[in-house]
């Protein structure tokens, strides 16, 4: 019987053995299966959080290009009008001097001053603070111009001292413009320093 039970004790080794490497071999299968798995899934999750991290890159991005067009515009439209408010002093100034056509360009001046309210108005709700120093500048002082010409102009008095006295003043506004400008375009990234030039 010892010849027996040691054939049966291998026998049940030998079972046990051979389902024990099997079960064995079963949990190792399903440990690497598990951390395939788990490592799949990390793997979406980088790219998924990679994918996020460009697309707001991206947002940022087109949110950056807008404001830069927003700015441009603004800036475009608000360079023209300053311009052209000055101008429209300026012929006002020889209208005056001349005594003809003061009406029409009193109109024009009219005219010039509404859309130059506008443009600062809009850029009032786009533009940097540092830009929007310049404009505020260039601005309350054509308003200032603006009002001393109307003055001016109401005067019963000689005024060709008045009106000489204006016209000094105008390279002056010029240079304003010129410095307002010029902040414009480093806020746009066209020159990379601020200079204070002339027209």
């Amino acid at each position: 019987m010892t010849a027996e039970w040691t054939a049966l004790l291998v026998a049940v080794v030998g079972v046990v053995g051979t389902l024990g490497a099997s079960l064995l071999t079963q949990s190792r299968a399903d440990r690497t299966k598990r951390m395939e798995m788990e490592a799949a899934a990390e793997q979406r999750r980088e790219e998924r959080d990679h994918a996020r991290v460009l697309l707001e890159a991206e947002r940022a991005r087109a949110r950056a290009e807008e404001s830069i067009a927003q700015r441009r515009a603004c800036y475009i439209t608000h360079n023209s009008a300053a311009r052209q408010y000055l101008t429209a002093q300026v012929d006002f100034l020889h209208a005056l001097r001349n005594d003809s056509g003061v009406t029409a360009a009193l109109e024009q001046l009219e005219a010039r001053r509404t859309t130059h309210r506008q443009s600062y108005a809009e850029a009032q709700m786009i533009v940097p603070p540092k830009v929007m120093d310049v404009i505020g500048t260039s601005s309350r002082h054509l308003n200032t111009r603006y009002g001393r010409l109307k003055q001016i102009a109401a005067s019963t008095s000689d005024s060709r001292e008045l009106l000489d006295a204006f016209e000094a003043g105008i390279q002056y506004s010029w240079t304003l413009l010129s410095r307002m400008r010029q902040q414009m375009r480093v806020d746009l990234g066209v020159d990379t320093q601020s200079t204070q030039g002339t027209d």
